[in-house]
């Protein structure tokens, strides 16, 4: 099966790997810049309390990454398997991966709250369309 849908998918997945590059492009050399030894048995917020927040912010985004996504994924594959990856639905699929670039270099860059929480809302609203749709299709 090839569905059209599958291209933003496929490129959500390798954004996160872009993220996943850049969070250890900056986090290694601040630990060795910093001279911070990592002790697994100190809590995760004391070794990251260690690390400036412009090399933080790469790490927090990577990890919403693995977040809300998920049901982006899980969303495009129902469609896909449904036959319905084209159309508005590819368009909205487009437009979510488009949104979660932006909040990733938002995030990972700036970090302004306010400018990340509304593109963090509106790919929800993009999600949410799109699963909407999906679920009208299933039922």
């Amino acid at each position: 099966m090839h569905s059209p849908i599958l291209a933003p998918l496929m490129a959500l997945v390798l954004w996160s790997f872009v993220m996943w590059a850049w969070l250890y492009a900056t986090r290694i050399p601040a630990i060795t810049k910093n001279k911070i030894v990592y002790d697994p048995y100190r809590p995760n917020d004391a070794f990251h309390a260690q690390l400036p927040a412009q090399v933080r912010w790469k790490a927090d985004n990577y990890n919403n990454l693995m977040e809300q996504p998920t049901l982006f994924y899980a969303v495009v594959l129902t469609l896909a398997m449904l036959d319905a990856g084209g159309g508005l639905n590819l368009i909205l699929a487009w437009l979510y991966v488009g949104l979660r670039v932006a909040h990733s270099l938002v995030h990972a860059l700036i970090n302004i709250v306010i400018l990340r929480f509304a593109v963090f809302m509106a790919a929800s609203i993009v999600l949410l369309l799109l699963s909407v749709r999906a679920a009208l299709i299933v039922f």
